[in-house]
């Protein structure tokens, strides 16, 4: 009865808390709410600027062009919470702009975790949620909730594998009656990728360049395998010798090769997973392929290049990008049949 008052007078709320970026989920409205993961933070006094909103969108635009007195401070990495106050600050203001009903109590809210997060990672995370508004936390594998979302029959005794490539891990996962059977989280996924960019041009053309330049120069030339028709696109950087300004033009070939390292580590997390599979589950695979999802699933080539490497098929997800919390979403809907999956903030985190 309880549950169901709750239901009616309240609100349950689906977060996938990435390292790049936020998006929320409300069950009944579906995904209300996807920004970047960023707070922006006035240093001497350590409020957020512009009243509490500079957070998201606004506070990404700030990033590399703010004074000094000004902190752009992105609260996760490789996943996981690294400043606890931020992160708070940051959910409280997405949870309230997520929900449209100001006199609503407390929502009960579902997070999703990587897998190689640890129990006080975990416990940050419900700690955090818990101050940030929510009622009731509860929170739920990450590459489960991707597997839900791509519409993989987990609950069958049959192996789904998922791989999620976000913007700090690479999640990967194979499935069988409702439960992990091998899985492994890796800390390689677009921040890898921007940051190999990065030390790719210092190296090799004496050029140092941002992060979000090098997200931008990964998003318009980076794939994983040969493109139909390559490409180069021009660079502004600073030059590391004489400190002043210039230009340089970089090929897609170059940006692949710079990402040649990150992608390995996502290769290798797929193999080993693969290795952890007995051999009806691995027969299994070798019609049912892998599905990728998250941002970085977009990198054109990808599935080729996995598919290549594995010999298995892959298909990138219908809505990579939305794929973990809409499967956070189905969790809330229908929690009683999901609930041995979902650990609760009243429960020892193990």
């Amino acid at each position: 009865m309880l549950s169901r008052l709750f239901g009616y007078f309240g609100c349950d709320v689906a977060v996938d808390l990435g390292t790049a970026n936020t998006l929320i989920g409300v069950v009944g409205e579906g995904i209300v709410l996807d920004e970047p993961s960023v707070v922006a933070i006035d240093r001497a006094s350590g409020r957020i600027l512009s009243g509490g909103c500079a957070v998201g969108h606004l506070a990404r635009q700030m990033m590399g062009r703010a004074p000094e007195s000004i902190d752009v401070v992105r609260p996760l990495a490789e996943g996981v919470v690294t400043d606890y106050r931020q992160c708070e600050a940051m959910l409280r203001y997405f949870l309230r702009k997520a929900r449209r009903r100001v006199l609503a109590p407390r929502p009960r809210v579902l997070v999703t975790v990587p897998g190689r997060a640890t129990p006080v990672e975990k416990r940050a995370v419900f700690n955090s949620t818990h101050r940030a508004g929510a009622g009731a936390v509860l929170a739920i594998d990450q590459a489960l909730a991707a597997a839900i979302g791509a519409g993989l029959p987990v609950a069958e005794p049959v192996a789904s594998m998922v791989c999620d490539v976000g913007g700090g891990t690479t999640e990967v996962a194979v499935f069988s009656m409702g439960d992990a059977v091998a899985a492994r989280s890796v800390r390689a996924g677009g921040d890898a990728m921007d940051q190999a960019v990065v030390d790719y041009l210092l190296r090799h053309y004496s050029l140092r360049i941002g992060l979000a330049a090098a997200e931008a120069l990964r998003i318009d030339l980076g794939s994983a395998h040969p493109l139909p028709q390559e490409r180069a696109h021009e660079i502004r950087g600073i030059d590391r010798v004489g400190g002043l300004p210039r230009r340089a033009t970089i090929t897609s070939e170059e940006v692949r090769q710079a990402l040649a390292e990150p992608l390995e580590a996502i290769l290798d997390a797929v193999k080993s997973t693969l290795d952890g599979c007995g051999p009806e589950l691995a027969a299994d695979l070798v019609d049912q392929g892998i599905v990728l999802c998250g941002g970085v699933a977009l990198l054109p080539g990808l599935d080729r290049y996995l598919a290549e490497q594995t010999g298995l098929p892959v298909r990138v997800a219908q809505s990579p990008q939305t794929t973990v919390v809409q499967g956070a979403l189905v969790c809330l809907e229908h929690l009683d049949r999901w609930r041995p999956a979902v650990a609760s903030s009243d429960e020892d985190v193990h």
